[in-house]
């Protein structure tokens, strides 16, 4: 059986004295298999970032253990530095009076990248994400997203097997996200596994084989992004607005269908949402009889997303 990239074991990391003690992981285990995109997501204090620096050896746990294809990242942290590279990102972390060439040759030798590996690797990089152009002018000129840009191509010149990526997103406009997320897929194609921390859902639904989602630094969920999408607990919202009288609902909608909000009325318009638990011939018909008699102007249907279930899981729990 092959042995998985990273493995948490009851890892715990709090912070301060006993009597004022701030608990940022609580027994926290996990497995993250060789060649998967694996989605970290929580809200800001969950313990998202932390576990983060622990994988990425800039933190020491507290209890627990922490290990990147077998090698305990406390005892072991030489070796898994030259096993994971970590994108936190952000405006600092640079040399401003250098320039985007000179920044990722610098970064590449501190990882150990040969002179002659490095000439290949920084040409290819840059045009990767999309600095070819200004490659050589110095990052202090450069815009939030053209660095965040660079310190991605900075995390990948070391080739590594794990990609810990911070909120990779942050700051780039869509078509500089998309960009990056080709990237992380191409990263992934070549055998890298990639642990993704983002408030960014899309790159999540984009890129992500698995969702963990943390609380309060436990780990509350776990599990492939298919499962994870059903736990919003139906198919599809359907919006639809029309002109008029509402639709009068029955007092008990028929089974598959779910009244989300309305019939709301305004200026002589209306409006409801619906929830198609799972499309049928059956479901179709039900809804034509809900809205037989009424003025339609528009009907807008929704698949549902991660953001939806998301929703779901932390409603009234984060």
């Amino acid at each position: 059986m092959t042995r998985p990239a990273i493995e948490v074991e009851l890892l715990s990391r709090w912070f301060g004295k006993k009597s004022k003690r701030i608990t940022a992981l609580h027994d926290v285990s996990l497995a993250v298999e060789q060649g998967t995109i694996v989605a970290l997501l929580g809200p800001n204090g969950a313990g998202k970032t932390t576990l983060t620096k622990i994988l990425a050896t800039l933190l020491y746990p507290s209890s627990g253990s922490a290990r990147l294809f077998g090698h305990d990242v406390v005892r072991e942290a030489r070796t898994c530095r030259r096993l994971a590279s970590v994108v936190f990102g952000g405006e600092r972390g640079l040399y401003p009076q250098l320039t985007g060439r000179d920044n990722l040759r610098f970064f590449g030798m501190l990882a150990g990248v040969k002179a002659g590996e490095a000439k290949r690797l920084v040409p290819e990089l840059l045009e990767q994400v999309g600095l070819a152009e200004v490659a050589g002018r110095r990052v202090e000129t450069y815009s939030k997203g053209m660095k965040q840009r660079l310190h991605i191509a900075i995390g990948f010149i070391p080739r590594p097997r794990i990609l810990l990526l911070d909120e990779p997103t942050v700051g780039l406009d869509p078509s500089e996200a998309e960009r990056l997320r080709q990237a992380v897929k191409a990263a992934r194609d070549d055998g890298v596994t990639v642990l993704l921390t983002s408030h960014y859902l899309l790159d999540v639904e984009r890129l992500a084989d698995r969702v963990l989602l943390l609380d309060r630094g436990a780990l509350i969920e776990d599990r492939p992004l298919s499962d994870f999408v059903l736990r919003a607990g139906y198919t599809a919202e359907v919006r639809v607005r029309g002109l008029g009288p509402p639709p009068l609902l029955p007092v008990e909608l028929p089974e598959g269908i779910d009244l989300a909000h309305g019939p709301d009325e305004v200026n002589k318009e209306w409006a409801l949402t619906l929830r198609v638990a799972r499309w049928s011939s059956d479901v179709f018909a039900h809804m034509s009889t809900i809205l037989a008699g009424a003025e339609v102007i528009d009907v807008d249907v929704q698949q549902v997303g991660l953001e939806h279930a998301f929703a779901q899981v932390t409603r009234g729990d984060i």
